[in-house]
């Protein structure tokens, strides 16, 4: 099975690096009933910086109006899924990696069932040339 690649969109905000805040968030977007693609969260300074891949990016935006959150975005990533296999992601890269592109993060995992799943991004200048060279949609 070939990988699905898809561009999108994606939006941040940063809270404080203490422990609950995600927790706090993503409690929110439960009771929202919002659906995620993917969710990523890191420290940043003395704060963390967290990422949403809704699954429908205007619901999204409204919870996140609707509840005071300031959140930057929407940005464009990509999100990756297909058979886990030795080197998918490396394949992947090496695409990129060939076309001059860098890549500025990546976070991947395997899914279980034999799937894995990935969300990379790139600078927003590369995002069509990115698009392009995966076979995004």
């Amino acid at each position: 099975m070939a990988e699905i690649i898809k561009k999108v969109q994606y939006f941040y905000t940063e809270v404080s690096d203490k422990p609950g805040e995600g927790a706090k968030l993503l409690g929110m977007l439960k009771e929202a009933g919002i659906g995620l693609l993917a969710f990523s969260g890191f420290p940043k300074g003395r704060r963390a910086q967290v990422d949403f891949v809704p699954a429908d990016p205007a619901a999204f935006r409204v919870f996140a109006r609707q509840s005071k959150i300031k959140v930057v975005g929407p940005k464009t990533g990509f999100l990756i899924q297909g058979e886990d296999r030795v080197g998918a992601l490396a394949e992947i890269m090496a695409k990129l990696a060939e076309a001059k592109i860098n890549v500025t993060a990546c976070d991947a995992v395997a899914a279980g069932a034999g799937q894995f799943g990935a969300i990379l991004w790139v600078k927003s200048g590369d995002v069509q040339k990115a698009a392009r060279v995966l076979g995004a949609g």
